[in-house]
């Protein structure tokens, strides 16, 4: 099969974050499977108590080779717009590939399993593993699973294997990413008609809360000390949400929730803004927690893998991206790279797509790799 033809398959199914991805993960099983890789499985209960299921392949034997890792999981297309179809079929259109997951990253993962049909036929002198993660668009719950209990993966770390995460980079080697962490702050109150004073509203509790954030916000904004000009932007986003969920403008609203997502940056320690937010709860009576906090992805541009890379690319040097990926959790892995085909541009939009180019180019490169990782010369 080629690589348009896996993705096809991948598509279909509607792995939105917040569904089960064990059908997906039943059929990349299976394709594994066929095309002669040992699998385990792992599966868990995510916090809604929906399963999730990860699968981890090998094929071949000894030290080191090649990891390549992927996610199943999509985000939502409930404002899905591409006129014709819905966005759980792909459909080409001229050069592009449209549907949910076509670029972030069903296609790339796709282009892993054409480049390893591609070489069914060659004998490997050194592992081949593939990695197919859930809950990568949601708190990195699949990847965290396999990092603390896949053996293949132990094995991976032991042996420092040459690992490519493969999200859209328009095949440009990226060795630096920044990290991400939740914020969720909760302010109760009590529900009553709003034309009384029998309610408390949460909200009153939450509006100072909140200005302490657009202090934060405008201080990493403007403050160089909180910024890393080697990203564009150099900021640490700090992007605040905020709802009441009061269903009616006459209930006073018993729960008020703020919401900040950052990205922390190399070189710049973050905790003493998370500490003013701990202290601004405090004050305001507000619940803070703090979730999916990781550090950012900073492999040497010195890293074998990085060198190898530019060398098969053909690139002068490796690059950073502002979005953040599974790599930040696969800990002990030095030898780590995210590097696919796609465009991250057309990741989570409206019409989702990827080039025709983008996968057969991603298709070559992987399969070089593949060649020059576990295959002896």
């Amino acid at each position: 099969m080629t690589a348009l033809e896996y993705l096809q398959d991948l598509i279909s199914f509607d792995s939105t974050s917040n569904l089960s991805n064990v059908d997906i993960t039943d059929h990349l099983q299976t394709a594994l499977t066929e095309l002669g890789f040992d699998v385990e499985r792992i599966e868990y209960d995510d916090k809604n108590g929906v399963r999730k299921a990860s699968v981890v392949g090998k094929q071949g034997a000894g030290a080191g080779g090649m990891a390549y890792a992927g996610h199943t999981d999509v985000v939502p297309a409930d404002d899905w717009f591409q006129p014709g179809h819905g966005p759980y079929r792909a459909v080409v259109d001229g050069d592009r590939v449209h549907g949910r997951g076509s670029c972030d990253m069903k296609g790339s993962i796709a282009c892993m399993l054409a480049a390893v049909e591609r070489l069914k036929s060659v004998s490997l002198d050194a592992p081949l593993y593939i990695l197919a993660t859930a809950d990568e668009e949601i708190g990195y719950g699949g990847a965290k699973s396999v990092a603390s209990e896949s053996n293949y993966f132990r094995e991976m770390v032991a042996h420092d294997t040459k690992t490519v995460v493969g999200e859209p980079t328009m095949l440009e080697v990226v060795n630096v990413h920044k990290g991400t962490g939740q914020i969720t702050a909760t302010s109760r109150g009590r529900a009553a008609h709003s034309s009384t004073s029998e309610g408390l509203n949460a909200n009153l509790a939450m509006i100072p809360f909140l200005q302490v954030m657009k202090e934060i916000y405008d201080e990493t904004e403007a403050d160089p000390a909180w910024q890393n000009t080697d990203f564009d932007p150099p900021t640490l986003a700090w992007n605040i949400g905020i709802n009441d969920y009061t269903a009616a403008t006459n209930i006073t609203p018993p729960q008020s929730v703020c919401t900040v997502a950052l990205r922390p940056m190399p070189g710049i320690d973050v905790t003493p803004l998370l500490e003013r937010v701990h202290a601004a709860g405090e004050a305001f009576g507000v619940t803070v927690e703090i979730d999916s906090l990781t550090s950012p992805l900073t492999t040497s541009p010195d890293a074998p893998v990085v060198r190898d890379l530019l060398e098969v690319t053909g690139k002068a040097a490796a690059k950073t991206v502002t979005y953040g990926t599974d790599a930040a959790v696969l800990t002990g892995l030095h030898n780590l790279v995210v590097f696919g085909p796609g465009d991250i541009a057309q990741a989570h939009t409206v019409n989702e797509w990827i080039a025709l180019e983008q996968l057969d180019k991603g298709t070559d490169v992987y399969e070089a790799l593949i060649r020059r990782w576990c295959v002896a010369r």
